[in-house]
């Protein structure tokens, strides 16, 4: 499809009309951003022709609708995503060549949307572009933050965190909609009065503070189809900006508080909750985008629909993770107190339209919380969820009459506490995990008396990815390439590249698919070049490790295998060792001080070891700064080792080793999250697997872990590593990597030694990484590994995990968009 506006000369006109309106420039005169906004303003041009379009379908063709609730889209710039689905990057790309511009140094304009950290808001990102790309009708539902998460800056090794003002020059690709604004309620208290007309007590919410919540849409392109659903995003207004009688009287502070309480609602993500204040901006945060998305998916339903018991019928709202799980008490509220529908009538509906997905295995990540802050913040929410707590504890009874421990393990409010995971699973008509071993260990473990209970709830949606962004955007050159062998059909068909297999053998094949990885790989040593200063050799093993800062991912283990493997080199400058250079990239929450701490040890063994001229360049060690989207694109197509080395049973699933796969990098790993089924795909050979299973960690874990010191003890090199953590190898201040060192073998300070088991993988992992060495070497073997883990990367695109849903929870119709 070419659209007719994407014309050259018509589209250069645009461009040239609207660098005149908007900057009083001619293009010749205009800088790199403000041709990127009159680009961005002529795109957006012919996808809002398309999003009329699309609405028009949806108000003949009245299709379901799914409402995906999310704290996070990881979107993703999206200019180029948006040409790429247009099918016009082509045509733009040359009418910006003939006006004197480079397409990718324009994209290299656009910041980042901040309004996403990590896997969590990617997945929700990619699931948009599949819904858009098969037709089905759906929204995003999230917070517009103004400084999302933080921009990550390295000083002295650190991280730093400051601002990420993405919106400071305004973003062209959203639209303000103040039409359909929305009230949102906190605090104050709840009135009961007794309404005759129903014969029943009637619920009002008084003395409350209120602020509006205004959306803002971004439009999601389909692939080559005219769709273009809706991310809305919720900004927070006051009611009253400003109290100028307060003012007057002296009163600064309350002159501007519905203003300040508006402004911190949407200010960051995930505010660090280590203190009260932070957790109860958090729960305002959640109840803030929840109730107003809430309130606009029923006033959407009710302009065709009379009958608000039927809601179900045309509206389902996917729950991701626990943060939006509010919603099922809000829904509720919503239909008791403002609908007029009884308790059973309410509960009827809300049970049919809310599911819940599970992203995590670690419990202390499913969220609770107090029920003084709780009560005190959302007064009548909080009655509604102690009455579904009540009537849950009763068929829990019904069920295991005098079990009480069954009632302590999954009631949703116990021990002073709200627990949104079981408020979720009471509630929701589907529980999804995101692996199929993420899935059993949730039944088997973490949710048993759950899945005991209601096992009908339960199913699995493996994760995906869009190859449209991380192969087809991220990757031109291998896209042409796989093209050029198979026909286009894997644009919205990945499966397709399982034809590639048969090039497994042919010898040309190979050689032009790793000469693709070696120009990818000079594209980002040249970044690392202008970014970190360090240079590293195209011709070494690129090992990259890139995702959140956890523990439990085990960016500890790998930095320590490094620190192992330099001293390996100095002991035995000549022993053969094909050179190496160890990628990072990582965010650690703003509140986690070991997470930070790691990062410290990475940038201070970089600094050693990048500079000991006596190892001759065969290890660089590069922490890439502030990690996102549009660097993970070049990332992914540069990597030639994919580390995947979560603690076996941790990882709900991960997405970043379905982008490496994709991009032609074998996985280094554990048996964990989506690991398992991607060696499935790929077959044992053409991956790295090392570590304890996850049923072996699961059972150290039941009878109270394991003891480290017998292996500090034993092995000689790896208790050398670990005094290095405290020696002064990599700091002067040798109490810098304490804290490190004690987690390992715990004398002090952790409440178990070695929790994510790094010592008791640390051999397997080493054994692996000379497995990786040796595979390397032999060029036409790792570059068949290399080719067939692209081919058999098809199962993981968000396209196949999108149309699971659909058929096994959200049961949608597919939309036709016709324009005239």
């Amino acid at each position: 499809m070419t659209n007719e506006m994407f014309k050259k000369e018509a589209f250069k006109k645009s461009v040239k009309d609207n660098v005149k309106f908007l900057y009083r420039k001619t293009i010749e005169e205009a800088t790199q951003e403000q041709i990127f906004q009159a680009v961005s303003y002529s795109v957006k041009d012919v996808i809002i022709d398309n999003w009329l379009a699309t609405q028009k379908a949806y108000d003949e063709q009245d299709p379901k609708i799914v409402y995906y609730m999310s704290m996070e889209f990881l979107m993703g710039r999206a200019l180029g995503n948006n040409l790429i689905n247009l099918c016009a990057y082509g045509e733009v790309k040359e009418a910006l060549e003939e006006l004197g511009f480079d397409l990718n140094c324009i994209e290299d304009q656009e910041p980042d949307p901040a309004l996403g950290n990590g896997g969590l808001g990617r997945l929700a990102a990619c699931f948009l572009d599949s819904l858009a790309t098969l037709n089905y009708a759906a929204y995003g539902c999230g917070i517009r933050y103004h400084y999302g998460m933080f921009k990550q800056k390295i000083q002295n090794g650190y991280q730093i965190e400051v601002p990420d003002n993405w919106l400071k020059n305004g973003y062209p690709f959203e639209l303000r909609r103040p039409e359909y604004a929305k009230e949102v309620h906190f605090g104050g208290y709840v009135r009961v009065e007794y309404d005759p007309e129903k014969g029943g007590n009637k619920f009002i919410h008084e003395g409350y503070q209120a602020v509006k919540a205004i959306p803002y849409d971004m439009p999601i392109t389909g692939y080559d189809n005219d769709v273009v659903n809706t991310l809305r995003i919720w900004d927070a207004e006051p009611i009253v900006d400003f109290e100028l009688d307060s003012f007057d009287k002296g009163d600064y502070k309350k002159a501007v508080e519905q203003e300040n309480l508006a402004r911190n609602i949407v200010e960051v993500l995930y505010p660090n909750d280590n203190h009260y204040a932070g957790k109860e901006l958090r729960l305002k945060q959640q109840y803030f985008f929840v109730s107003a998305s809430l309130q606009a998916a029923i006033a959407k339903y009710k302009k065709k629909h009379d009958d608000i018991h039927k809601l179900y019928e045309k509206v389902t709202f996917q729950m991701n993770d626990t943060h939006p799980t509010v919603a099922v008490a809000e829904l509720m509220r919503i239909l008791m107190d403002e609908e007029g529908l009884g308790w059973d009538e309410a509960w009827e509906v809300t049970r049919k339209s809310v599911a819940y997905t599970n992203h995590t295995i670690m419990s202390e990540a499913l969220e609770k919380w107090p029920i003084e802050l709780f009560s005190r913040l959302l007064p009548r929410v909080y009655q509604i969820i102690e009455e579904i707590n009540r009537r849950f504890i009763l068929e829990i009874q019904a069920k295991y009459p005098g079990n009480y421990e069954k009632i302590k393990k999954m009631a949703i409010i116990y021990d002073g506490q709200v627990k949104m995971a079981h408020l979720a699973i009471a509630a929701g008509y589907s529980v999804n995990g995101v692996a199929r071993l993420h899935t059993e260990i949730l039944k088997n473990q973490e949710l048993k008396d759950f899945y005991e209970m209601m096992p009908e709830k339960f199913n699995n949606k493996t994760n995906g990815i869009t190859q449209r962004r991380f192969l087809l955007h991220a990757n031109p050159l291998l896209a042409d390439w796989i093209t050029e062998h198979i026909g286009p059909d894997w644009v919205t068909d990945l499966p397709q590249l399982k034809k590639l297999a048969v090039y497994a053998d042919d010898e040309k094949a190979l050689q032009e698919f790793m000469n693709i990885k070696f120009k990818n790989k000079e594209r980002l040593a040249k970044y690392i070049l202008e970014h970190n200063g360090v240079e590293v050799d195209p011709h070494s093993i690129f090992d990259v490790q890139v995702k959140r800062l956890h523990e439990y991912k085990r960016q500890l283990l790998n930095i320590l295998h490094v620190i192992y493997l330099y001293n390996q080199i100095k002991m035995h400058p000549e022993m053969e060792f094909y050179p190496r250079t160890f990628i990072f990239g990582a965010k650690a929450s703003a509140g986690y001080a070991t997470a930070k701490k790691i990062i410290k040890l990475i940038n201070s063994v970089a600094d050693v070891v990048n500079n000991d001229t006596s190892i001759n360049g065969k290890i660089k060690v590069v922490f890439i700064e502030n990690y996102r989207v549009s660097n993970a694109e070049w990332i992914f197509a540069a990597a030639d080792v994919s580390e995947q080395i979560s603690t076996a049973s941790k990882e709900a699933s991960g997405t970043g080793n379905m982008k490496f796969m994709l991009n032609g990098a074998p996985t280094l790993g554990t048996m964990d999250g989506a690991n398992v089924e991607i060696v499935e795909e790929v077959g044992a050979e053409n991956a790295f697997i090392f570590g304890l299973s996850s049923d072996e960690v699961i059972n150290y874990e039941n009878n109270g872990g394991y003891d480290p010191n017998v292996i500090y003890n034993t092995d000689e090199e790896i208790r050398q590593v670990l005094m290095q953590l405290i020696n002064g190898t990599f700091s002067n201040d040798t109490e810098l990597f304490r804290d490190l060192y004690d987690s390992l073998l715990n004398t002090k300070n952790t409440d178990r030694a070695d929790r994510y088991f790094i010592l008791a993988d640390f051999r397997s992992y080493a054994d692996a990484q000379k497995r990786v060495e040796a595979a390397y070497r032999d060029e036409k073997g790792w570059a068949k590994k290399a080719l067939l883990n692209t081919a058999c990367s098809g199962k993981f695109t968000s396209d196949r995990t999108i149309q699971e849903y659909v058929d096994d929870i959200w049961h949608l119709d597919k939309v036709i968009v016709r324009k005239k």
